[in-house]
């Protein structure tokens, strides 16, 4: 016979030591990797961000650093410190894990950066090899027993306290976005991605971001207002005009990709040449602002200019959709596709030789004027409360009350009689046509808005690049904004929400901005997120309640747009 040995029940006292042996040992690990960002990781500066300095982190040592204090308050929260429960409403297990995994990915990638860059490992400091090591300890969090729980109702606090709560977490974005705009090299911004992904997804995890919506949900308007007074400040936080242009095209970018979001996101309709009624607006501002090289050669004011051009790409859009909406599925896109195409031979032939002269062909229209509205310049610097602003600003400003526009108008037409017509149309065409909704009609208006949101950021956009050309507006390019991006935006921000493509937007806006080694592997890499995205989050990042239920019936909501008015779509019955 083989003797068995028994072991002994492990009881519950014993299990709690055991969990909170190793929170204090995940907690240590968090101040042994803020410790390490003291010291110096390297001996040469030559390493962009100068990590040679003892007692002073620099460069990707501040985000090393930020991730081991994320750990440390975390692990302390879980420990039960008073006054650290708030951080994690639906268990600390979860977010401790995915901040771990930010510091090892943010520490591990300096150290390797370090080593490919200046030639090997013998430029590494012992605090680059200290800084490895402290980095591995708070791996221990994946033995923590997993402690995910119904977040409590939160405690009801005072009006002007929940108000400045609001104003302090868009503080808090303003100040995150603005430091990856500014960041000045690859490496700082893909830390930068590294370190805000993984602290994203450990706020959603732990339920504070949920807890946040209620308090946005309960003060929509202050949330509104704080939104876009953060939106504004951002000007002001720069001193030259570099990173202030980048912002100005990832609004332009932003405001196009709602736009499509109706007609994609809302309306169901799959349209890949949307980046024409872009180029439509843009080459309509061009022709009638003034450009020497305008066949017209009249100067329309600012507002004549944009209403101009927005009616124009209005009319594309129902000439456009007239005949076409019609047709479903895959024989609608590729009929878009058509046309995006069209639109960019058309322009580029229209040079005086191979037709009419029109668009000065692969010239485009250069030299247009700068804006000007009752007396201000726009591509003069001006001061406004005591800060220089440059021209990029005053652009940036202007395309944010153009954001404002369009966000209201989605935000009506989503919630409105038409709007739940369109989601009717997308979920199933039959059924909606049957119970007495106007399919084309329905259709035909959401591609005509479609194209007028479209048309109006084109009009800014020609006087931001001073130049408008055929190569601007195709499929898929290296540059965005065009057609692919503008879907991939959507697509990966989250259909039919507010939110979603403008994330999507600012992330594919600048990743290429910021990584310009990834030029040539942009489109490879896009087309790897969105299988990627696919397979584990089909609703996007931010999805709304509607996707959330076709897509994960039996899972957790814990996504932030659940159920909230500015998801962009109403999941009340659809009629018309």
């Amino acid at each position: 016979m083989t003797d068995t040995t028994k072991t002994a029940d492990i009881t519950p006292a014993d299990s709690e030591s055991r969990t909170a042996a190793l929170r204090w040992v995940t907690a240590f690990g968090g101040l042994a990797t803020v410790a390490s960002t003291f010291m110096s990781w390297t001996f040469t500066d030559e390493f962009p961000g100068d990590l040679t300095v003892y007692g002073y982190p620099g460069g990707l040592q501040v985000l090393t650093l930020l991730a081991g204090v994320l750990i440390v308050v975390h692990a302390l929260s879980a420990l039960g410190v008073k006054g650290l429960g708030w951080l994690a409403p639906a268990g600390t297990t979860r977010a401790l894990r995915l901040l771990a995994l930010g510091a090892l990915g943010t520490t591990w990638y300096t150290v390797i950066a370090i080593a490919a860059k200046l030639g090997g490992v013998v430029n590494l400091e012992p605090g680059g090899f200290v800084a490895a090591v402290a980095s591995l300890i708070p791996l221990v969090a994946f033995r923590l027993p997993d402690d995910t729980r119904k977040a409590k109702r939160a405690k009801e606090l005072p009006s002007w306290a929940e108000i400045l709560i609001i104003v302090a977490v868009f503080g808090t974005g303003l100040y995150v976005i603005t430091y990856g705009i500014d960041t000045e090299y690859a490496e700082l911004f893909t830390g930068y991605l590294i370190i805000v992904g993984f602290a994203a997804a450990a706020i959603v995890k732990s339920g504070l971001l949920a807890r946040i919506s209620d308090l946005t949900t309960k003060y929509r308007q202050v949330t509104v207002v704080a939104a876009f007074a953060a939106a504004a400040a951002f000007p002001f936080t720069q001193s030259t005009d570099t990173y202030t242009l980048i912002a100005v095209n990832i609004l332009i970018f932003a405001t196009v990709a709602l736009g499509l979001n109706i007609v994609v996101g809302l309306a169901g309709l799959l349209d890949l040449g949307y980046v024409a009624f872009l180029g439509v607006g843009a080459y309509t501002a061009a022709l009638v602002s003034g450009s020497t090289a305008s066949v017209f050669g009249v100067q329309f004011p600012f507002w004549a200019a944009v209403l101009t051009g927005a009616a124009v790409s209005l009319i594309f859009g129902v000439v456009i959709g007239a005949p076409t909406l019609r047709l479903r599925g895959d024989y609608l896109a590729i009929v878009t596709l058509g046309f995006g195409e069209i639109f960019r031979i058309t322009v580029n032939n229209l040079d005086g030789t191979s037709g009419p002269r029109l668009t000065n062909g692969p010239n485009g229209v250069p030299n247009i004027p700068d804006l000007e509205f009752f007396g201000y310049n726009f591509g003069e610097p001006h001061t406004v409360l005591g800060v220089e602003l440059g021209a990029y600003a005053n652009y940036y400003l202007l395309m944010l009350l153009a954001m404002i526009v369009v966000v209201l108008v989605f935000s009506r037409a989503g919630n409105s009689r038409i709007g739940r017509a369109w989601v009717a149309i997308r979920e199933d065409e039959t059924a909606a046509t049957a119970m007495g909704i106007n399919g084309f009609r329905v259709k035909l208006i959401a591609f005509a808005l479609g194209a007028t949101l479209a048309g109006l950021a084109g009009t800014v956009q020609a006087h931001v690049q001073h130049t408008v050309v055929p190569e601007m507006y195709v499929f898929a390019g290296p540059v965005p904004p065009n057609s692919a991006f503008l879907l991939a935006a959507v697509i990966l921000g989250g259909m039919g929400t507010i939110s979603g493509p403008l994330i999507g937007a600012t992330l594919l806006y600048m990743i290429p901005a910021k990584l310009q080694f990834l030029q040539d592997y942009q489109l490879l890499g896009f087309g790897i997120a969105l299988i990627l995205l696919m397979r584990f989050r089909p609703e996007g990042l931010i999805a709304n309640r509607r996707a959330q239920l076709e897509f994960h019936e039996t899972d957790q909501l814990d996504t932030p747009d659940q159920g909230r008015p500015d998801s962009g779509v109403s999941i009340a019955k659809a009629g018309a």
